[in-house]
C-alpha cells in the first residue's frame, strides 16, 4: 500500500505534460504511452518519474526486468536496512554526532542549545548551512551569512519551531572547486556490510549545475559514474531530464577522465563506516573531498537507485541480487 500511496501522490499534471512532449519527440501515441505507464506501475513497480528517467518507453521486456523500481526497492530495504533502525541515519544531527569521526565538522541544534550557545556558533561561523533535521534530496538546504540575520533571537526561535539545525560549511578540494564552485560536489558511494566484510557496490559523483548551491540530482544537479579502481569519472554527466554534458556547462571542465582526489582514502573511510552497523547493511554515503581529505556529509539507509540506473544507462537489479544472495550465505 505504501508504494501505491507514493505513486498516486505524484505530480500528475507535470508528468502528463512531459509524457506528451516525449510522445511528440518519439512519434509515439500519447494514450498508448499513458497506458504503458500504468502497466509499468503494476507489472514492474515503477513510479511515474521512473518511467521517464529510465526511458522505459524505449525498453524491451527483457530490459525492463533488470530495473529496480520503487516497489522492489522498498522490499529490498526492509531486508537490508530495516526501518526500525532508521533514526540514526535519518535524523541528521544524530547522524553527525554518531559518525563524528567521519563527518569532522561543527554543527548546532537550536532545539538542544541555549540562545548564548547559538550566538557563539554564529560568531564563529560567518557562513553556514541551514538544514532540516530529516530533509531529502537537498530540499530546504540553504547557505546563510551570519551578517544577514537581523534578529538573532527571532531566527533562533524559527529554527527551533521548524526543526532546523546549523552546520559548518564544507570547503571542498580545489580540484572539485575547479569543476563547479557554486556547490559542494559530493560522491555517492553505496556500500554493503557483507557479514563483517565491507564492499563498495557503486560509486558516482554528483555535480551542481553552477546555478544552485546544492548538487542533488533532484535539484538540477548532474551525475556521472566513478571507476572504483582508479577514482576517475567514466563518462559524460547526465541531469534528471537526461540531458548529457561532456563538459560542465559553467566551468567547461571535461567530465570523462576527471580524477577524484584522495579516492583511496575515500574507499578506506566508507568501508570503515559500513561496519558501524550490523542492522543497516546497505548505505549510500555522501562524501565531500576537502584539501585535507574526505569527510562524510551523510549516510542514506535507502540510497535510491534512480541516479545509479540513469548513470549506468541500464537496470541495476543485479546489485540487489548480489546483496540478497550473499545474505543467504
Amino acid at each position: 500500500m505504501a508504494f501505491y500511496s507514493y505513486v498516486f501522490s505524484a505530480n500528475y499534471k507535470g508528468f502528463k505534460k512531459k509524457l506528451k512532449k516525449i510522445a511528440q519527440k518519439e512519434h509515439r501515441n500519447y494514450l498508448f504511452l499513458l497506458c504503458d505507464t500504468y502497466y509499468s506501475i503494476l507489472k514492474y513497480g515503477m513510479a511515474l518519474t521512473d518511467y521517464l528517467n529510465y526511458e522505459f518507453y524505449k525498453k524491451t521486456k527483457e530490459e525492463r526486468k533488470t530495473y529496480a523500481g520503487v516497489r522492489k526497492q522498498n522490499e529490498f530495504y526492509e531486508i537490508v536496512s530495516p526501518s526500525q533502525y532508521k533514526k540514526r541515519y535519518t535524523i541528521k544531527p544524530d547522524f553527525l554526532k554518531d559518525f563524528s569521526k567521519y563527518t569532522k565538522r561543527d554543527f548546532i541544534v537550536p532545539e538542544r542549545c541555549t540562545l548564548e550557545e547559538f550566538k557563539k556558533f554564529l560568531r564563529k561561523h560567518q557562513v553556514f548551512m541551514s538544514k532540516p533535521y530529516d530533509g531529502l534530496g537537498g530540499a530546504d538546504v540553504l547557505k546563510v551569512h551570519s551578517k544577514n540575520i537581523k534578529d538573532i533571537e527571532k531566527y533562533y526561535e524559527e529554527c527551533k519551531n521548524n526543526r532546523i539545525f546549523l552546520e559548518e560549511v564544507v570547503l571542498q578540494h580545489e580540484e572539485l572547486n575547479r569543476l563547479c564552485d557554486m556547490s559542494c560536489n559530493t560522491l555517492r558511494i553505496m556500500t554493503f556490510n557483507n557479514h563483517g566484510t565491507p564492499e563498495i557496490l557503486w560509486a558516482g559523483l554528483r555535480i551542481g549545475n553552477g546555478i544552485n548551491s546544492v548538487d542533488n540530482f533532484h535539484a538540477g544537479g548532474m551525475g556521472t559514474g566513478i571507476d572504483i579502481e582508479t577514482g576517475k569519472l567514466t563518462q559524460p554527466a547526465l541531469d534528471k531530464d537526461l540531458n548529457q554534458y561532456t563538459h560542465h556547462p559553467k566551468s567547461n571542465v571535461e567530465f570523462t577522465g576527471f580524477q577524484i582526489p584522495y579516492f583511496e582514502e575515500v574507499k578506506e573511510m566508507v568501508k570503515k563506516a559500513a561496519l558501524e552497523s550490523d542492522k543497516i547493511l546497505v548505505v549510500g554515503w555522501d562524501v565531500a573531498i576537502t584539501n585535507k581529505g574526505p569527510i562524510i556529509i551523510e549516510g542514506n539507509r535507502r540510497p535510491g537507485f534512480d541516479l545509479v540506473q540513469v548513470v549506468s544507462g541500464r537496470g541495476r537489479i543485479d546489485i540487489m541480487e548480489h546483496v540478497l544472495e550473499e545474505l543467504k550465505k
